[in-house]
């Protein structure tokens, strides 16, 4: 499931669109919305940047998808 909530984040897709390969979209959400809630995702990512290496850290803006739906999709005719 994790891998599920990592491949949305990663293409900016809607739930709907996750692959079959990581099972049902809803219940990937509703984990995903659970550990939201719980504050879960909250530790593990406290966990994980505490040890990080900071020291080439680099973000590019480029990288970050948007889906159609995000911006409006596509216009009739267009």
């Amino acid at each position: 499931m994790l891998n599920g909530m990592l491949w949305i984040v990663r293409s900016g897709a809607q739930w709907r669109e996750l692959p079959e390969a990581y099972g049902p979209w809803q219940s990937v959400y509703a984990r995903f919305a659970k550990w939201r809630d719980d504050g879960t995702l909250e530790r593990v990512f406290h966990t994980l940047s505490g040890d990080a290496d900071m020291e080439n850290l680099s973000v590019d803006s480029t990288c970050i998808k948007v889906h159609e739906s995000a911006n409006g999709g596509k216009k009739n005719g267009e």
